[in-house]
């Protein structure tokens, strides 16, 4: 069934890339989209097909097959699909059928390619699935559509001779725990004898375990260059029906990839791990997924993927937990005495979670709230949400700033008066609570009950120029880490002596500018990239000034999330602590001069709290 329906551009426009577009493009696509439903089993579009236009996925789910129908991966809510086909000759490349019951926007081809030439926003976006540059990385890319060959296999292949027999063999196997191996007869590959051939051709058939190698290998096998695509060598492998490709260069063997492994990592994607999330039991279960998110940020950064989209991919995950782990809760505990709505401050409020960190939550509850009839289920369900979130490595808040903490768990009328308070009071407590608050995002339930509030209140914030001096003056505490004559200011003593902090010293200084923005032009944003853009649009920083701390905040995210990805490629748990000692002098450089925006733009921000004094 496919039907028009204005409120799609609504939905479409909530997720990137399409949340660059402005409103003529906007008005332009709106009328031709078509919502389309598909029942589970359904072909979506077969390889070879024409395409009738992008589609993104609403709600459901997909198996991405080859033409034989062998299993490539999954596609799930907030995925795009059919824009490799687009770009190149209009087909799809591969086939997308129904795993269950799914809903999708369609976005007619002459639109998709009307955008990618309108849209810098959209242009960048998909870049990566042009075919005139198959070695660019864009933001879209990742997984086995971003990562090479080289990035997934194993490096050193354990080899035998053609004459080793096949108890040697099946030994080596046991001792490396693998279960291929290639066969080198001098410095050519001669072939490549699996576990399954042991199986089927020794075992199976009653051969002596002393017959050689040569007599049951697969000879002269297909092989993959290091520089090809994660998912060409998927395809391959489906193609050819095996599940060991040797990795050949200039003729020599440099590796060897399997389909096991190009699963594990085409499994380690946000969209997957949010559908594993939607069916998980408990939060063991969900533990488990958020095991695989380093995976996932170190992938994401070495695919090139820009900071914000990385930090927004790992915050849907988070977002994922807390609503399942309510649903979990709800089905516990029963449906709620009255409405109410989880909402997340800090960097789960921002969409700027990274590879570490803590949980700041809080109930907003609706007025018909009793304490005495009420608390006791909402104490439950907040201990409920937060110690799974806890399980799944968020740990608790040092400042206990969760919806455990009876303060945190009132009525719309009490965060009112809470926020009236703060604002006609600007102490310390009420500035360090303020500046958290600014942040708050809606999760999960009643939505209205966030409505209009954080627009009152940034209203009744920016007339009070008392409290605005405070705020200014709590946001430049943060300062960035440089020393005389432009040299970095390292932490002096302790666990992380000669380094510097990339979050209390790097980003966070970025983050309280774009509040302080949001608070003088009354922006809801909560995004600090959106912030500075909203705070450029509406006046409040100039537009040379935005665009220099924007290309300064991305290099210090970059830097950041670079250091955590190298710690887990190191098999070490990341943090923010890095020795700049471990950058190039180019990289440093960089480094400083962003710093030095960051500082600029602090001066900026000082000099006009002493105008308004």
């Amino acid at each position: 069934m496919r039907e028009t329906d204005p409120a799609l551009i609504d939905t479409l426009c909530a997720q990137a890339p399409f949340d660059a577009l402005t409103d003529e493009m906007r008005a332009r696509l709106a009328p031709d989209l078509d919502l389309v439903e598909l029942a589970k089993g359904e072909t979506l579009f077969a390889k070879g097909a024409a395409l009738r236009g992008l589609y993104v996925v609403v709600s459901g789910a997909f198996d991405i097959q080859t033409g034989a129908n062998d299993l490539v991966s999954h596609r799930g809510p907030g995925d795009i699909m059919g824009e490799r086909g687009l770009l190149r000759d209009g087909t799809a490349q591969l086939t997308a059928r129904t795993s269950e019951d799914a809903r999708l926007i369609l976005i007619p081809t002459a639109h998709f390619l009307d955008l990618m030439e309108s849209c810098d926003g959209i242009a960048r976006w998909f870049a990566r699935a042009r075919p005139t540059d198959p070695t660019d990385s864009g933001p879209y890319a990742t997984g086995l559509t971003a990562l090479q060959v080289s990035d997934l296999m194993a490096q050193h292949p354990v080899t035998c001779a053609p004459d080793t027999t096949i108890t040697e063999v099946a030994r080596l196997m046991r001792d490396h725990v693998i279960s291929s191996v290639v066969v080198m007869e001098n410095d050519r590959l001669a072939g490549i004898i699996t576990a399954h051939d042991l199986t089927n051709k020794v075992l199976a058939e009653g051969l002596d375990g002393k017959i050689t190698v040569a007599q049951v290998m697969t000879p002269d096998p297909v092989t993959i260059a290091p520089g090809q695509l994660g998912l060409d060598a998927l395809m391959l492998l489906s193609e050819l029906k095996v599940n060991h490709l040797p990795v050949a260069q200039a003729g020599r063997v440099v590796g060897m990839i399997g389909k096991t492994d190009l699963f594990r990592q085409q499994a380690a994607t946000a969209s997957h791990m949010v559908a594993d999330i939607a069916h998980a039991e408990g939060a063991q279960d969900m533990a488990h997924v958020m095991e695989r998110v380093p995976g996932l940020l170190a992938q994401l950064v070495q695919a090139g993927v820009k900071p914000a989209s990385i930090t927004r991919r790992i915050t849907d995950i988070t977002d994922a937990i807390t609503r399942r782990l309510l649903r979990l809760a709800e089905a516990r505990l029963g449906p709620p005495p009255v409405p109410y709505l989880w909402a997340a401050c800090g960097s789960q409020g921002r969409r700027e979670q990274t590879g570490i960190s803590d949980q700041d939550n809080c109930l907003i509850l609706d007025d018909a709230f009793v304490p005495e009839s009420h608390d006791a289920y909402f104490a439950e369900l907040a201990k409920f949400v937060s110690d799974g979130l806890d399980a799944c490595g968020f740990f608790y808040c040092p400042g206990d700033m969760m919806a455990t903490n009876p303060r945190w768990r009132q009525p719309r009328r009490v965060w009112r008066a809470y926020f009236a308070g703060w604002i006609a009071q600007p102490d310390n407590e009420a500035q360090m609570l303020a500046s958290v608050m600014f942040d708050l995002r809606a999760i999960a339930g009643e939505t209205a009950l966030f409505e209009n509030l954080q627009a009152e209140v940034l209203g009744q914030a920016k007339k009070n120029s008392i409290f605005v001096a405070h705020m200014i003056s709590n946001a430049l505490k943060h300062t960035v880490p440089l020393g005389l004559f432009r040299g970095f200011a390292l932490i002096r003593s302790g666990e992380h002596k000669n380094t510097i902090d990339l979050k209390h010293s790097g980003v966070v200084p970025v983050v309280d500018l774009g509040r302080i923005y949001a608070l003088l032009g009354s922006l809801e944003e909560a995004g600090t990239r959106d912030r500075i853009e909203g705070a450029r649009a509406s006046g409040v920083i100039s537009d040379s000034g935005a665009h220099d701390l924007l290309d300064a905040y991305d290099l210090i995210a970059e830097t950041r999330l670079r250091h955590q990805a190298a710690q887990i490629a190191g098999g070490h748990g990341p943090d923010n602590f890095m020795n700049p000692s471990d950058l190039s002098d180019l990289e440093r450089n960089h480094l400083r001069d962003a710093f030095m925006v960051v500082k600029t733009m602090q001066s900026a921000l000082g000099q006009s709290r002493g105008a308004r004094g």
